[in-house]
């Protein structure tokens, strides 16, 4: 063997030993951020929320498909009432105690996931509603010449 290909199998051996010190994964740091962010998509197919912190970190997400929901049911109020619940459990670490709400989209899962938080001890502070709307629209087929 070359010196190059000892220096090569000493660096992997040395990757090697590093991996065993590590001892599997990371812990995860669990801080408390008793304000965050909740983000509702409420499409006629599905409820997504997601709940962040104040700089865009997420803390954890959730839909209806992941709690068991399938087909049209997805969209109800009902199924977004169970989806901020599982959501919640998983939060609970990081102590939420107050969340603004950004609402996206014209489901039937909105005002069921906002009732949701508010139900499942959180204080909402404000409710805004960032659905996409366009302002002119695309641009229209050329006319038609016969």
């Amino acid at each position: 063997m070359t010196e190059k290909n000892i220096n090569k199998t000493e660096g992997a051996t040395a990757k090697v030993s590093s991996a065993k010190t590590s001892k599997g994964k990371k812990k995860k740091i669990e801080r408390q951020v008793p304000r965050a962010n909740a983000y509702i998509q409420a499409t006629y197919n599905n409820t997504i929320i997601t709940i962040s912190d104040p700089n865009g970190n997420v803390l954890g997400w959730s839909s209806a498909g992941v709690v068991g929901f399938k087909g049209p049911k997805k969209a109800t109020p009902y199924a977004a009432s169970l989806v901020t619940k599982d959501l919640m459990e998983k939060v609970a670490v990081y102590g939420v105690k107050e969340v603004s709400v950004f609402v996206k989209g014209i489901g039937g899962g909105r005002e069921g996931a906002i009732r949701a938080l508010h139900t499942n001890g959180l204080n909402v502070v404000s409710i805004n509603d960032v659905t996409p709307i366009p302002h002119n629209g695309c641009r229209p087929p050329k006319r038609r010449r016969v």
